[in-house]
């Protein structure tokens, strides 16, 4: 019996975990933080607004989908480029950027601030949206 209740709380858990974790994915989060590291600063587009930087690996299959997500929101807006840093071999940069997966992506303005992040494939119209006031200043 309590054998039974144990599964079922296990399995409730693992449900809301999956679920809370599910909603977070492509979720644009808006950041304040001090400026990028300078392996950050380095790919930056000196001619962009705002450089949208996704943190890539290797094995990495959403990454794939991101990318091309990103790469075509950059073709089509002014003042927007991408680039793409893989950390399958750089764990040090991965955690000074606190990097939880993979892709994530970091927009960076042209002051090498990071202005905002999402974690997983992000949503296109929402990280549009959240990025438009920068790229209008």
């Amino acid at each position: 019996m309590i054998g039974g209740l144990v599964a079922i709380g296990t399995l409730l858990l693992a449900t809301l975990i999956g679920v809370w974790l599910r909603r977070r994915d492509g979720q644009v989060r808006t950041r304040n933080t001090a400026t990028v590291p300078a392996d950050v600063r380095a790919v930056l587009d000196p001619r962009a607004t705002v450089t949208l930087v996704q943190l890539s690996t290797t094995f990495c299959a959403p990454c794939r989908h991101a990318r091309v997500i990103l790469a075509d929101l950059a073709d089509k807006t002014d003042g927007l480029a991408h680039t793409d840093i893989d950390l399958t071999d750089r764990p040090e940069l991965a955690q000074r950027l606190a990097v939880l997966r993979t892709p994530t992506t970091l927009a960076v303005d042209s002051r090498g601030a990071e202005i905002l992040r999402v974690g997983g494939v992000p949503q296109r119209e929402s990280l549009l949206a959240a990025l438009r006031p920068h790229l209008s200043a």
